[in-house]
């Protein structure tokens, strides 16, 4: 495996607490495919885990209680025929998940106010094009 898998900043998922489980893959693969363990399934207890921040682990179980498993994030992988590259997706996609699930809500949105002048504007230019149109309709042309 190709190193610590970084969350965001300093945080990275822990390896010991990494639990990987391998079994057979359906898909392309021939005849090897009924032979090598390729299907990667990882699992990280998020409920137990003391490498992410207090705050962090909050929010992720909140957002991702429709995923866990007795407080468990689990990812499977069988994407590629080799186990090596099903263990480098599964753990990018853990990192990422978590990632997302621990970020910071989105600062709230401040309604704006449109300037009283632009709105006047739009309004006589409204008005304008109304005054063309109904200049248009020829009520004494019979």
């Amino acid at each position: 495996m190709s190193g610590p898998y970084v969350i965001r900043g300093s945080v990275a998922l822990p390896e010991a607490e990494l639990v990987w489980r391998f079994s057979r893959s359906s898909g392309p693969g021939g005849q090897h495919v009924n032979t090598s363990d390729s299907q990667v399934e990882l699992r990280f207890d998020l409920a137990r885990t003391e490498a992410l921040p207090q705050v962090w682990k909050e929010r992720a179980l909140e957002r991702l209680a429709g995923r866990l498993t007795d407080g468990v994030l689990s990812v499977r992988a069988s994407d590629h025929r080799s186990q090596w590259r099903n263990r480098e997706t599964a753990a990018v996609r853990m990192a990422a998940l978590l990632a997302e699930a621990s970020a910071p809500p989105p600062k709230p949105r401040r309604k704006s106010r449109i300037p009283r002048g632009i709105n006047e504007r739009r309004l006589r230019e409204k008005k304008q094009r109304g005054d063309t149109k109904r200049g248009r309709q020829g009520r004494d042309w019979t």
